[in-house]
């Protein structure tokens, strides 16, 4: 059900975005797996997610309402991510223990290590998870976060959601060597490759990582080989980059299409089942977007609030 959620929550934003009443959309369609396996294996209450902009399953799993989401979409002001100033597609929760990602890619990183870090001297028994794509692989934050990480033994979980696409850039020009996850030795932790689009696989994997941060082993690197459904951003044709061929490739490891698949042949879903989970979905994103709809603007009052410390 977080899967249908999260594909039903994506396609509205992606409409809303289309319609103007959202800035700008960065969808989650092909990463719902990967998010929703990955944070199956933490416990929300007591560990902490800092989300990349296509991490919604694993913020709706964290507490986030979808309510709470279309606020900071249609920047209302009761927002609890930014009180209606940040992007969409910027989760964040105090309350829930999920942070801020920023817009430059990958600065989460070593945000995510702070968080670690801070754990580790109250001597709380907490374990971070952090996202990232492919891009933020080769940016000097993820160099920074992991080797810090390592060499502390801190309690984090990298995640990388590996699209083969930085923005326009497939993967095989963005680094030479075979996969993220070859990384992690270099940095003395362990790294592993996973298939992105089942959710069984990556729970298998992160909960071994996360078992591993508990016992006080450390960092690992998890890359889960995703695919990206839609254009980088609601501001993106990627039909300029992209083949016919490899997006419709793409569509044939659509995660929720597979997962769908492999519960009907074990005998546990069948089609009527689906079709009404998929309905109830829709209808839950039906009410929150109701309700953020009727909750009021900010006023220009508060434009420079938490902005400026005055004398």
């Amino acid at each position: 059900m977080l899967m249908l959620l999260t594909r039903a929550l994506d396609d509205r934003q992606s409409i809303l975005a289309r319609q103007g009443r959202q800035g700008i959309h960065l969808s989650a369609r092909g990463h719902e797996a990967c998010a929703a396996g990955s944070a199956a294996a933490f416990t929300p209450t007591r560990d902490i997610l800092v989300p990349s902009h296509r991490s919604l399953a694993a913020v709706l799993a964290w507490g986030v309402t979808a309510h709470e989401v279309l606020l900071q979409c249609l920047s209302r002001w009761d927002d609890p991510a930014s009180g209606g100033r940040s992007m969409p597609n910027h989760y964040a929760h105090r309350a829930r223990n999920v942070l801020s990602m920023s817009s430059p890619i990958g600065t989460q990183l070593p945000h995510a290590v702070g968080a670690a870090l801070a754990n580790a001297v109250r001597q709380q028994d907490s374990v971070t998870l952090v996202f990232f794509g492919d891009g933020a692989s080769s940016k000097a934050d993820f160099h920074e976060a992991l080797t810090f990480a390592a060499m502390r033994k801190l309690a984090v979980v990298f995640v990388c959601e590996n699209n083969g696409w930085s923005i326009s850039v497939p993967v095989e020009k963005q680094m030479a060597v075979r996969s993220v996850a070859d990384r992690a030795g270099s940095y003395g932790m362990p790294g592993h490759t996973v298939d992105g689009t089942d959710p069984v696989a990556v729970f298998d994997s992160v909960n071994t990582a996360v078992q591993r941060a508990r016992a006080g082993d450390g960092a690992s690197l998890i890359e889960a080989r995703v695919v990206r459904l839609a254009p980088h951003s609601s501001d993106d044709d990627d039909s300029r980059y992209r083949s016919p061929d490899e997006r419709a490739a793409a569509v044939r490891r659509d995660p929720l299409l597979r997962f769908a698949g492999r519960l009907r042949r074990s005998g546990i879903l069948d089609r009527g089942t689906d079709l009404l989970l998929q309905a109830r979905a829709r209808q839950q994103v039906d009410a929150a977007l109701a309700a953020a709809e009727a909750s009021p603007e900010p006023t220009p009052a508060v434009a420079l609030d938490n902005l400026y410390r005055l004398p």
